[in-house]
């Protein structure tokens, strides 16, 4: 019987003298064969939609660095596509969706069963990476979570401080909470389908959660993240479910405990020391170095990385960055963070 993969391990509550590690983001566009294979696909979406380039710039990671994991390439604003909204991106300044702000908006969208046949290539590209990832690389599948995919849908566009939705919020409640309601069962079907096709773990992406507070936080990021996770681990109990709510800060603690949850993604605005006391004690976390660390490099990149390391020793921990790599990172400070990690 072959031996776990290290990033199992670490997700079933081990720890591990080395942490295993990879990283948000970690196709893109610091990558020049990344950006190699964008330019082949056309443009962003007909990357996402080619199964087999989309497995191409997944495996590119792979690799170069040979990383504990490999994160599905897609994007979060597919299922709002699915569900049958507009989206399209404008170069240098994203995505762009028809708005979500009426009942009558919100009666022009599709089912959460209605959503396969347009993402079937990306179940196709998941199960073109189960077959040609190494052996011991885990494969990620994931997904946005309600609350920060109800924000681009409201606002059609991202936003400094999610206010469209926060609005909708307040003075359209039946409506958000119906959206809200769909986005959560569209969630499950998505990333059930997922994990048949092959992802051996789930991750669901909150990049928004801190822009919610006290009840809201509770009612529209940990609530929905709690009916999801239990439902695809009643579909799939031996797939492990990491959740990130970004910028939750004290909501972190107890968050996988409440939401079971198997590990608990942390940005880089909470400290590891605190975090390892707080929220480690309920099993595993991910994170949490700066992404700026992956641009400027040098000493404070392997003083931070090894500082990180060290606090998050006592339990099980997944090495990560505290969100997503950026494009102007240098591929080589990755080989330094690895040195770092892996000595």
């Amino acid at each position: 019987m072959a031996e776990p993969k290290k990033l199992m391990r670490a997700l079933a509550g081990e720890t591990l003298e080395t942490p295993p590690v990879w990283m948000m983001r970690q196709a893109g566009r610091y990558l020049p064969e990344y950006r190699a294979t964008r330019a082949q696909a056309g443009d962003f979406l007909s990357l996402c939609y080619n199964p087999e380039l989309a497995a191409e710039v997944t495996l590119q990671p792979i690799r170069r660095y040979n990383f504990d994991a490999a994160i599905l390439f897609a994007d979060i604003l597919l299922l709002p596509q699915a569900l049958g909204a507009d989206l399209w991106f404008v170069t240098g300044e994203g995505p762009r969706l028809s708005t979500v702000t009426s009942a009558s908006d919100f009666a022009k969208l599709k089912g959460a069963d209605d959503i396969h046949d347009r993402l079937g290539p990306i179940y196709e590209t998941v199960g073109i990476l189960s077959k040609e990832l190494p052996s011991e690389t885990t494969l990620i599948g994931f997904a946005g979570a309600p609350w920060t995919v109800a924000t681009y849908m409201i606002a059609g566009k991202g936003t400094p401080d999610q206010a469209p939705a926060h609005k909708l919020k307040a003075e359209d409640t039946k409506t958000f909470d119906a959206l809200m309601d769909l986005l959560t069962a569209g969630t499950i079907e998505y990333l059930s389908k997922q994990a048949d096709a092959g992802a051996e773990v789930l991750k669901l992406f909150d990049s928004w959660a801190g822009s919610l507070s006290g009840d809201d936080f509770d009612k529209y990021a940990l609530t929905p993240a709690k009916r999801i996770i239990a439902e695809l681990k009643s579909r799939h109990p031996d797939v492990p479910i990491i959740a990130f709510p970004r910028e939750a800060g004290e909501k972190y603690i107890g968050f996988a405990k409440e939401t079971g949850a198997d590990c608990v993604a942390l940005d880089n605005s909470v400290q590891a020391d605190w975090a390892a006391g707080y929220v480690q004690r309920d099993g595993c976390v991910q994170g949490n170095l700066a992404p700026t660390h992956m641009v400027e490099g040098g000493q404070p990149l392997i003083d931070e990385t090894k500082r990180i390391v060290k606090a998050f020793s006592g339990g099980p921990h997944i090495f990560n960055l505290g969100h997503g790599i950026t494009p102007e990172a240098d591929p080589e400070n990755v080989h330094v963070m690895l040195e770092a990690i892996r000595g």
